[in-house]
């Protein structure tokens, strides 16, 4: 088995609920999971970066954090996938990066990555900093018409968490 199939075999047994078994999973392939990050590969990179969010790893966030900074936009976009879903539950993923991830959706090369990027701060508390570089985004006439939908979209959503939390 490859670290992308037991990652997807550490998916199925996260969204079943079937903690020891994802426990004995991670046991297994924590020291593979380690190693391909710094692999010269950026696939394998790649591959381990996406691994970290299905394998729900929150220890490994770390990780996290070097493929944002990753050169390649393969991998900047594998964590930041895992960085959506480990942080679907606990904003304080998000909060920890929200500064990488502003210049990610500002100035990354990769429209894609910036798109994810901005997907990624809907999971983040409400602050207004956010809200206000997402509502530029979504007004800038020079930005593609795919990222300007998603600032907009989710600078709605940030508003609305803000008036609720009120």
């Amino acid at each position: 088995m490859t670290l992308g199939e037991a990652a997807v075999q550490a998916d199925e047994l996260a969204q079943a609920g079937s903690e020891r078994e994802l426990a004995d999973l991670r046991k297994e392939w924590g020291d593979e999971l380690e190693a391909a990050p710094r692999s010269s590969d950026f696939r394998e990179r790649a591959v381990a970066f996406r691994a970290i969010g299905q394998f729900r790893w929150r220890a490994k966030e770390e990780l996290l954090r070097r493929g944002l900074d990753d050169g390649s936009p393969a991998c900047r976009g594998s964590a930041l996938l895992s960085l959506e879903l480990l942080s679907r539950d606990h904003p304080s993923t998000v909060n920890g990066v929200r500064p990488l991830l502003h210049t990610m959706v500002t100035a990354d090369g990769n429209n894609a990555v910036r798109r994810l990027a901005i997907l990624c701060l809907k999971n983040g508390s409400a602050e207004r900093t956010t809200i206000v570089l997402l509502e530029g985004l979504a007004q800038d006439d020079e930005a593609d018409a795919e990222l300007q939908r998603a600032a907009a979209s989710v600078a709605q959503q940030l508003k609305r968490k803000q008036t609720t939390k009120r």
